[in-house]
């Protein structure tokens, strides 16, 4: 599956390697890979994100967290 709403993580990185995240305090979400910090996202952003972290399955939310990182947008990233 493939597109906006079925992404694809056809070579299994986001299984291998997944994606964590935290919510501040002051609603800004701290996306994690590695344990180590890749992006803050705030505001609305955060907000929205948080909200379809809340609804998602585990792999909907590492498609969510990878997206909000900007990793795996194009699908040629090599790693």
């Amino acid at each position: 599956m493939s597109g906006r709403e079925g992404a694809s993580d056809e070579r299994g990185r986001l299984v291998a390697d997944p994606f964590d995240y935290r919510v501040t305090g002051h609603g800004a979400v701290i996306v994690l890979r590695g344990g180590r910090a890749v992006m803050t996202v705030g505001g609305r952003s955060a907000a929205r994100l948080v909200a379809a972290l809340q609804r998602a399955d585990d792999s909907q939310a590492q498609h969510l967290l990878a997206r909000a990182s900007g990793n795996y947008r194009r699908g040629n990233e090599h790693g």
